[in-house]
């Protein structure tokens, strides 16, 4: 049995194609961006089965994708490898790829608004022989950032690019913004806010051993990434440096502090950091919140209460029973809300999202709800900073993936990759007692179903439900909730779709 959301028009799943599955190539937390925006439509891009880049673009809200495969491969069994997109101010499409310790490759759209790419080319040609966690960033003028490491793990630079769109062309702002004289690194990550200001909060690494992690540091800038400032408004002289940076949160080494998060910046340039660490006393790691407030301190908070105990060690992709998580604020009306989408083994590993909706009251009291159905296994959020930034909708990629320990892979056929809109319910709130009342009324949130071999999406669904699968013949038998048979038809071939726009709002049963 396979139970199923219907036409419920708040959670929009628009499913784009299969991507490979066997490890987290396709969804690590640090994908910037997987999903983007611009000018009324949205992008995005994955690795298909065997590898081909997919690039696929839509109007923004449409549930129909035009997809492109590309003539870009990249080396999938490295969950290290993503693909990051951009679309800068002109409405050309930039990508880089396939990067872990490796020469630059990128490239960007013949033309604005097409997901047809040129062929691959330099940026500046300096230092781009080695190449890893490349990340896009569009700029209020429409001008591009691009951020990577250049080194090793427990060795590596950030250098940051910049695109000047109306010269179209790439001009290097730093060769070593943040630097571990040659003793560490800096694990970032990094926001741009409506005013423009850019945002860097890191942790350093001693080594090459995820254990080594320790603190956590902040960096601006007013500039479009010329100068640099500590939160209090004092000058950065460049690089950073261990003894220079300015500590938002001081964390220890050995507490399951994770690196590569996210952060976020309200309307006012206020600073939002969520990362997961061993609080004191506890050996169970906890989600947490490190927040400049309006006094302008840094204060920090625990945002869950989990009971499952791990321990981080050692280099490579992890298997992890937790996601890194996203955090997005809602601060346009009287009261700051504060998002945090997550994947979590306690909660059946669904795309789940934690919200304190109003962080000024209240920051204790956070409210978990669960955005699918079925668990998305090793799944870590991304989504379309550009379409949150402008109208607070927020779009999370999303797919079903496996990840063994590091590098390993684990046996998982590929997986529909779709867009998951947050229920807007959920943002709107202003009860938090009406809101969960809501929530467990009135929103059944986005999944994909799976049942041996068979695979049911989007869910929920408006209009056409898709299976996919090796039956060569089905037959679905819809119930509604009174037991009552809406819906009988055989399909004869896979992949195939069915009209379900005639149904009525509400929750079914799908037999097969």
């Amino acid at each position: 049995m396979i139970t199923t959301a219907g036409m419920h028009t708040v959670a929009q799943a628009g499913t784009i194609g299969l991507g490979w599955a066997r490890n987290s190539v396709n969804a690590p937390v640090f994908r910037k961006n997987s999903v983007a925006s611009y000018a009324g439509m949205q992008y995005t891009a994955y690795y298909d089965s065997v590898g081909n880049v997919i690039l696929a673009k839509r109007k923004t809200g449409s549930e129909t994708w035009d997809t492109l495969k590309t003539h870009y491969k990249g080396n999938v069994e490295d969950a290290h490898c993503s693909i990051s997109i951009a679309v800068d101010g002109n409405g050309f499409l930039h990508m880089a790829w396939d990067h872990h310790n490796d020469a630059l490759r990128y490239c960007m759209s013949v033309d604005p608004g097409s997901v047809e790419m040129g062929e691959e080319q330099v940026m500046t040609g300096d230092q781009e022989d080695d190449v890893t966690y490349p990340e896009f960033f569009r700029l209020p003028n429409g001008d591009l950032l691009f951020i990577y490491r250049y080194g090793v793990s427990g060795n590596g630079n950030m250098v940051i690019n910049k695109y000047l769109a109306e010269e179209k062309r790439w001009i290097r702002l730093h060769n070593n913004l943040i630097s571990g004289q040659n003793q560490r690194n800096a694990y970032w990550q990094s926001c741009v806010d409506v005013n423009g200001v850019i945002h860097v909060s890191w942790v350093w690494r001693e080594t090459w051993d995820v254990a080594t992690n320790h603190d956590m540091c902040y960096a601006r800038s007013p500039d479009g990434g010329v100068n640099w400032y500590k939160s209090t408004g004092e000058k950065y002289s460049i690089p950073v440096t261990l003894s220079t940076a300015e500590y938002a949160c001081k964390i220890s080494q050995n507490k399951e502090l994770i690196n590569q998060t996210s952060m976020y910046a309200d309307a006012e340039s206020r600073p939002y950091i969520v990362s997961y660490w061993e609080p004191a006393g506890s050996n169970t790691p906890q989600y947490h919140l490190v927040y400049l407030n309006d006094s302008s301190e840094w204060e920090t908070f625990r945002i869950s209460n989990r009971t499952t105990s791990f321990s981080l060690s050692g280099g490579g992709t992890k298997k992890i029973p937790i996601s890194r998580p996203q955090v997005v604020v809602n601060d346009r009306d009287e009261q700051t809300a504060v998002y945090m989408v997550y994947r979590d083994v306690e909660h059946d590993s669904k795309v789940s999202v934690n919200v304190c909706y109003n962080l000024e009251a209240d920051t204790t009291r956070w409210f978990e709800h669960d955005l699918t159905l079925s668990p998305v296994d090793s799944w870590e959020p991304s989504y379309d900073t550009d379409l949150w930034k402008d109208s607070l909708k927020l779009d999370i990629f999303v797919q079903r993936m496996g990840q063994g320990d590091g590098e390993t892979q684990e046996d998982l056929p590929p997986q529909p990759v779709y867009i998951l809109r947050m229920p807007e319910v959920l943002d709107n709130a202003t009860d938090s007692f009406d809101v969960a009342k809501t929530v467990r009324e009135e929103v059944t949130a986005g999944s994909h179903m799976n049942n041996a071999d068979l695979c049911v999406y989007p869910n929920p669904v408006m209009h056409n439900l898709g299976i996919s699968g090796e039956p060569e013949r089905v037959r679905l038998n819809v119930f509604n909730i009174n037991g009552d048979l809406v819906r009988s038809e055989s399909v004869e071939s896979l992949p195939a779709e069915i009209d379900v726009a005639s149904l009525q709002t509400g929750v079914y049963l799908l037999y097969l």
